[in-house]
């Protein structure tokens, strides 16, 4: 190197000499401001880190409510006194529950889309088909009364009460067999 040395002025050497200094104290002055950014940093995931712990145990609570809701609100559409349909513009059966499924005398897996006038005998048929079109014309709960029946059943009187739910055009439809009160 006393060659290269010999060959260099004497600013050029002093250049160098100072670059190398430069690098020396540039190398510890980024390691002193990268400490507290690094720390800082750190500092600022873990903050997050329990933020988003906290949201989660905040989501499972909420999950936790929502699943007894769930269960709650199954139950009580379930196995309510009162059979439960959902009917659409034609008649056809969408849900039911289990009371309904009873009423119209076979499994509730079976009856989903079948038309429900399948079960209105004969002699009830003009009171149901003025009930449906009134429930789908009026906006307003509409009721009635009729006989449920079909395959040789003897026939039950019920109590209809329903209503069209304006945004995908259900008819959501409750039924009281009246059976024994009717005499």
């Amino acid at each position: 190197m006393k060659k290269k040395e010999l060959a260099l002025s004497d600013t050029q050497m002093l250049r160098i000499k100072a670059e190398e200094k430069l690098k020396i104290k540039q190398k510890q002055i980024d390691k002193e401001l990268m400490e507290p950014d690094t720390k800082r940093l750190l500092h600022e995931l873990q903050v997050h880190q329990i933020e988003l712990e906290m949201q989660n145990e905040e989501l499972h609570r909420a999950a936790e409510l929502a699943e007894t809701a769930l269960k709650r609100y199954t139950l009580l559409y379930d196995f309510a006194p009162v059979g439960f349909l959902t009917l659409d513009r034609n008649g056809m059966i969408g849900e039911l529950n289990f009371t309904a499924a009873e009423l119209l005398g076979d499994k509730r897996f079976s009856l989903v889309n079948t038309r429900f006038k399948l079960f209105v005998p004969e002699e009830s048929k003009l009171v149901f088909d003025d009930f449906f079109q009134k429930v789908y014309t009026s906006n307003a709960k509409e009721s009635c009364k009729i006989m449920l029946g079909h395959d040789n059943k003897s026939p039950r009187f019920v109590y209809m009460e329903g209503i069209v739910i304006a945004d995908d055009q259900t008819c959501l439809l409750s039924v009281v067999d009246t059976s024994g009160f009717m005499k």
